[in-house]
């Protein structure tokens, strides 16, 4: 006769049991929470006018309801959380990253039309020759600075940068000699703070009105404000502005900007989809697509270099100090490992001040105050970024191939020292392909790695020093990657993210195709195993 076990039923009993009034709680309310992020996020967005995200939040937001508040659904309570970070932090930025690559996105391109009008039209201003005074008070609200302004017939007003001034109820101001000093909902600024404070006082100016061309008000003394208006005046029927003071009429051409007849320019404009401009602008730009082919024959050089450097550096190390007979084993391996138990950026810097030309040690006390530019010269520079990259990643090379050396069995040399192989073809014939079995997806990501490494160049020359004849910043020195970084976030001849993105997506191109490469060579060493 069987006897069932009470534990399974017991388990199942409380599998199927529904969850108590406190986890009930708990849970709504952490839903409670989610939806009024979600209901903040879908205003703004609404507001925005920004319809695709919206529906997105809207789908999601929903989705996580469903999946928390259904009895059943146990796998995708758990998987939820990981998909939400996954979409927000890896698969929006790639998408998001692809989407500015398509555009003008940068200096001079980072809005919409609309605010590109309004930023040239408040560039350009003028006082308006015997326009009345407004006796005026600095406020601050939930919108920023602003002025609370009393009109030349009485009128209390106030407004700021971003919305025009509207008239007050008089009970709601407080006046002193016929002059509104504070109005509800406003905090009037003391003159400490006035002063403290008075480059962005004098750079405010709030619009009398909804159209921009009506004029704006602008203070010097915060006391008395005059009316300005700008010399430039947008005719959006026809997508132009009209400079009145030169009389050039500058048009809307679609290409983000106002141009010209004669080419010039307003420094202002506007981010619009562009196609495969930034993939052909190297094409197009001799300059900078040479110095691009330059660019990445160095990062390819570099990566290369410095893992095979660095391995076998660190293979000769590992082979020496794995030898039972060598004394104080333990010593020297704590000594080599020390540079990768550093920071490389502070390892990086050290070195920074150890090749200087000037009163560097390596200049002063190795080569008797030789002037040597280390990172100067542009083929220095390689070489010194090169050296101090291998001595930072030698000490992983070390630690991996000691590790893969002391997995090989002894039973393999003995055998092979037995059957009449001498120390080298021992080496070359059974420990070397062993170890490249174990090492090869190392080197392999290494490469990555140094191909992307931005710490050592940025730290050491900042990709410098710079190429000659070519209008953007590119060094000798640079990898992709700092020129990236550089064309992105660097001033030089303006930031320019949607060329940034491209080659962003260049690198990725080129790393995966060659880790995929890398990869399906190694599948060889795997039949050695």
């Amino acid at each position: 006769m069987t006897t069932t076990s009470p534990a399974p039923a017991r388990r199942r009993s409380l599998a199927s049991a529904p969850p108590s009034l406190r986890v009930i709680l708990v849970k709504i309310a952490l839903l409670a929470i989610v939806d009024a992020i979600a209901v903040f996020a879908a205003s703004i967005l609404f507001f925005q006018g920004s319809w695709l995200v919206l529906g997105i939040l809207l789908l999601g937001t929903l989705l996580v309801n469903v999946v928390y508040l259904h009895p059943g659904l146990l796998p995708a309570k758990y998987l939820t959380p990981g998909l939400i970070f996954l979409a927000i932090f890896q698969v929006f930025v790639v998408v998001y990253s692809c989407y500015i690559a398509f555009t003008n996105y940068g200096d001079g391109h980072n809005s919409t039309k609309e605010d590109a009008v309004a930023a040239i039209v408040l560039q350009n201003t003028q006082r308006v020759e015997g326009s009345p005074a407004y006796r005026v008070t600095v406020v601050e609200g939930a919108g920023g600075l602003g002025l609370l302004a009393t009109s030349p017939d009485g009128e209390f007003l106030v407004g700021t940068a971003e919305q025009p001034l509207e008239p007050l109820d008089p009970a709601s101001v407080t006046q002193e000699a016929g002059r509104a000093t504070a109005a509800e909902g406003w905090t009037s600024l003391p003159q400490q703070q006035i002063l403290q404070r008075q480059q962005e006082v004098a750079a405010l100016q709030v619009p009398l009105g909804d159209d921009l061309s009506e004029g704006f008000l602008r203070t010097t003394d915060a006391v008395n404000a005059f009316v300005f208006q700008s010399t430039f005046v947008y005719d959006e029927a026809a997508g132009t502005m009209t400079d009145s003071a030169t009389g050039t009429v500058y048009t809307d051409r679609g290409n983000g900007q106002f141009e010209s007849d004669d080419g010039q320019v307003l420094g202002t404009g506007w981010q619009i989809l562009v196609g495969l401009d930034n993939f052909l602008y190297p094409f197009q730009n001799q300059q900078f697509g040479a110095a691009l082919v330059s660019v990445t024959i160095w990062t390819f050089a570099f990566a290369i270099l410095t893992v095979g450097l660095s391995f076998i550096l660190g293979l000769f190390l590992a082979i020496a100090l794995n030898d039972p007979r060598m004394r104080s084993r333990k010593v020297y391996r704590v000594l080599i490992i020390l540079p990768y138990a550093f920071p490389s950026f502070l390892s990086a810097l050290v070195w920074l001040g150890l090749l200087n030309t000037q009163f560097g040690f390596v200049n002063e006390v190795l080569f008797g105050s030789a002037d040597i530019p280390w990172l100067t010269d542009p083929v220095l520079a390689k070489v010194s970024v090169l050296l101090v990259n291998v001595w930072l990643g030698f000490p992983y090379m070390f630690l991996i191939c000691l590790g893969a050396l002391q997995s090989i069995p002894e039973e393999l040399t003995e055998a092979a020292t037995v059957d009449g192989a001498k120390g080298w073809d021992v080496f070359r014939l059974i420990k070397l392909p062993l170890l490249l079995v174990s090492t090869a997806p190392l080197l392999i990501s290494s490469f990555a790695f140094n191909f992307n490494n931005f710490n050592t160049i940025y730290m050491l020359t900042r990709g410098g020093p710079r190429m000659s004849g070519v209008d953007e910043n590119v060094g000798h020195t640079d990898l992709l990657i700092t020129l990236v970084y550089k064309t992105a976030f660097e001033a030089g001849t303006g930031r320019d993210y949607g060329l940034a993105s491209a080659l962003s997506i260049l690198i990725f191109i080129i790393v995966a195709t060659v880790s995929a490469i890398a990869f399906r060579r190694t599948k060889a060493l795997e039949d050695l195993h």
